[in-house]
């Protein structure tokens, strides 16, 4: 019954799970097509014309912010230093010259945390800049939901979240997402948006997941343990080094042919992702899934034995 009548305009769907879940105010919260509907719709209704990104990084941030007609500029995330953030003195320098600063906690493909004390001290010495902060990967991590700055948006009226529900609940065909920031943000954003983007199918599913919570609390907690078995095993494969893991996967450097290595898993029935077209991993780069335990020993076993060939 529900295909017979048009959706919520809005995605008021989605807004109703997010209100009840992460208790946030409704007038806080827009529906969205996936994280991507609003990781495109941000630099065009703010009117965004020089941004900083990080690189490597998510590429749909400097995408979204070209076709808005943004310049972008680049922040580089070191390998020497684990693609962590750089000082926060270096930030604000690099921020001064911009008027949006847009990264992801946590980042992808390094798997690294952007700390929102970071943010939020930003966002106080430079209101008139905007933060956006794509917290798609966040409810896999330890720190969830203490980690999350979709409860500070009221305070700090220039940082906008934009989340998905396509990774941490396995829905990507159903693209469920949503923006998160001041209600005078989100009415702006509201005048440049299209008109029912999220279909009814996905407001109705986004209605259920808020019965999800021990199931939610089981995925974090496998999530960890396999995250530290593969840290601790993966440091064993001497042609393999690993970065990041505070989500569901890892960014790794192989040392040897990457070719020759992702030919060999894919016929093994283990596909990873190549990431060499990340600005910034132009060599032999890699990320990898924290999937189920037997699995992930799968895919350790056939790494040490490509290592050990």
């Amino acid at each position: 019954r529900d295909l017979i009548a048009y959706p919520s305009i809005d995605g008021g769907g989605i807004r109703d799970f997010y209100v009840e879940r992460f208790a946030l105010e409704p007038g806080s919260v827009l529906g969205t097509n996936g994280a991507a509907e609003g990781i495109y719709l941000l630099p065009r209704a703010l009117g965004l014309r020089h941004v900083l990104v990080p690189a490597p990084s998510f590429f749909e941030y400097e995408r979204a912010c070209r076709i808005a007609g943004a310049e972008v500029s680049v922040v580089e995330l070191k390998e020497e230093n684990g693609f962590a953030m750089p000082e926060f003195q270096e930030l604000v320098d690099r921020v001064e010259n911009v008027d949006a600063f847009f990264a992801a906690n946590p980042n992808n493909p390094t798997g690294t945390r952007l700390a929102p004390a970071v943010v939020l001290a930003l966002a106080s010495r430079f209101p008139d800049k905007w933060f956006l902060v794509d917290e798609a990967f966040i409810q896999f991590t330890a720190d969830f939901p203490s980690n999350s700055l979709m409860r500070e948006v009221l305070a700090f009226r220039n940082v906008v979240v934009v989340h998905s529900l396509t990774k941490f609940y396995a829905l990507p065909g159903l693209r469920l997402g949503a923006v998160i920031a001041h209600p005078d943000v989100i009415g702006r954003l509201l005048e440049h948006k299209e008109p029912w983007t999220v279909n009814a199918v996905a407001e109705r599913v986004a209605g259920r997941l808020s019965g999800c919570l021990e199931w939610e609390e089981s995925v974090r907690q496998l999530a960890g343990l396999e995250r530290e078995r593969i840290w601790r095993e993966g440091a064993s494969i001497e042609c393999m080094r690993l970065f990041g893991g505070v989500a569901n996967f890892f960014l790794a450097r192989w040392d040897g042919s990457l070719d020759h290595l992702l030919a060999r898993l894919k016929e093994q029935g283990m596909p990873v992702r190549d990431c060499r077209n990340f600005r910034g991993l132009e060599g032999e780069w890699f990320r990898f899934a924290v999937r189920w335990p037997e699995e992930n020993s799968r895919l350790i076993a056939a790494l040490r034995e490509a290592s050990d060939d």
